[in-house]
């Protein structure tokens, strides 16, 4: 008679047969949803300009009247605040300190909002500004309070 083989505890014996069951199932799954998917090829809509996406053609011509609209723009070095009396003694060579720390990026302001930042450049002899920062429209919106 030959030696019965030892397949484990009848625990890890009953795991065996509930693994192959289980392989099994996931075959017959894999088959399934292949025979229930399908290819198929996506058709794009034409190109639109940036911030036209989605808009109405009412809406597009409501938004081509104010492109044109001059709106203030300024860049922000820095503040500070000062006592009347230290504003008057200011002359010609003194020095303001501003609370913003040399090499920190400036801020764009649109109307007095904070829409950017970015590096100070010299471009043909002017002072420019490099936008390195886009502001989010949550930080947007925190600013406008």
């Amino acid at each position: 008679m030959e030696p019965e083989k030892d397949e484990g505890t009848p625990t890890e014996k009953k795991k065996g047969k509930d693994k192959g069951v289980e392989t099994a199932k996931n075959v017959s799954a894999t088959e399934d949803l292949d025979e229930q998917a399908s290819i198929q090829s996506v058709q794009f809509g034409p190109l639109s300009p940036a911030g036209a996406v989605g808009l109405k053609t009412e809406d597009k011509r409501n938004l081509d009247l104010i492109l044109d609209i001059s709106v203030p723009v300024s860049v922000e070095l820095g503040r500070t605040t000062m006592l009347i009396k230290d504003i008057l003694a200011l002359s010609q060579g003194s020095i303001v300190e501003l609370e913003r720390v040399a090499g920190t990026p400036v801020d764009l302001l649109v109307r007095g909002k904070l829409l950017a930042q970015g590096e100070v450049v010299v471009v043909d002899e002017n002072f420019g500004l490099k936008i390195t920062n886009i502001c989010g429209s949550e930080e947007r919106v925190r600013n406008l309070g």
